[in-house]
């Protein structure tokens, strides 16, 4: 099962780390888009050429250091079809490399809908007497707040030996978060209610190593939160994003884990992927390197994977 996979990648490096490639302008290099665009013009293709070599010089850099990486689509997305076509060949790069992949869409939808996104990215599309698999991924990331017409779709592709799994958004890392996810409705908390739906979405779905194939992100922006949904969902995996440029710190990461150092992964994009532009003379792969053994070390001081 998917989420055995990625707890499982987790203890044989030691190494909660989640990497999101996500990609802009900024982030890459100034002489790797020169080259991409002497070669393919002032373009649309040239740019999407330059994060995928870009993303694929990171892949081949922390292959043995980090056990995941998360696939942002909208950064890919922002390109037209020549971003998804880059989008769809470094997924199926990032797999063979031997990453868990986690695509990120936060796209839900009307059940009809959704059931038709859920096939194509779980299951395949068609093609005579064969599938194609335009989105190669272990798990998506997905927004759960239009309920559960835009889950259940998605639920039966987490069951058998190559079942998929995903995380909901509970509590978003955006600061702005708190205009809606913290109102109280009914006596709960709006993040908490969510919590439950994605553990109740998780029945029957859960791997050997305990946890559901549906799991939560929670954001590091509300360690306050994170204490408080560890501690009342002891069976859900949370994805923390918000670490390094957004803010979030290895103590309040902590709190997302289990005593074992189980059952969570910190995701961190930018404070890796544009770690380049705070060393001079250090190519991108390497500052993404000593970028990452210093988020280690950080958590390390923290956390303990059993």
């Amino acid at each position: 099962m998917s989420i055995d996979l990625l707890q499982s990648k987790i203890r044989k490096l030691k190494t909660p780390i989640v990497v999101g490639l996500d990609p802009t302008p900024e982030l890459i290099p100034p002489e790797l888009l020169a080259q991409c665009r002497d070669q393919l013009g002032d373009s649309v293709e040239a740019l999407a050429e330059g994060y995928l070599r870009f993303c694929k010089g990171i892949l081949d850099a922390l292959k043995k250091l980090v056990p995941a990486v998360k696939v942002q689509a909208a950064c890919f997305d922002a390109l037209g079809w020549q971003g998804v076509k880059v989008m769809q060949e470094l997924l199926a790069y990032a797999k063979k490399q031997g990453y868990y992949v986690l695509l990120e869409t936060m796209r839900t939808d009307v059940g009809h809908i959704a059931a038709i996104s859920a096939e194509s990215v779980f299951g395949g599309i068609p093609c005579g007497e064969e599938r194609v698999f335009p989105y190669p991924c272990d798990g998506l990331v997905l927004n759960g707040y239009l309920g559960s017409d835009g889950i259940k779709p998605y639920l039966p592709w987490l069951k058998g030996a190559d079942a998929k799994n995903l995380f909901v958004v509970v509590k978003s890392s955006n600061r702005s978060s708190a205009e809606v996810q913290d109102l109280v409705s009914g006596g709960r908390v709006i993040y908490t209610a969510m919590a439950d739906l994605t553990l109740r979405w998780s029945t029957d779905l859960f791997g050997k190593c305990g946890y559901g194939e549906v799991g939560a992100v929670v954001g590091l922006s509300s360690p306050s939160a994170i204490q408080a949904l560890r501690k009342r969902y002891d069976s859900l995996f949370f994805l923390v994003p918000g670490y390094g440029a957004q803010g979030g710190v290895a103590k309040h990461a902590a709190y997302a884990f289990d005593r074992l150092g189980h059952g969570a992964a910190v995701c961190a994009s930018r404070s890796i992927l544009g770690a380049w532009r705070e060393q001079s003379g250090v190519d991108y792969p390497e500052a993404a390197v000593a970028a990452v053994e210093k988020m280690k070390k950080q958590l390390e001081a923290y956390v303990t994977v059993l």
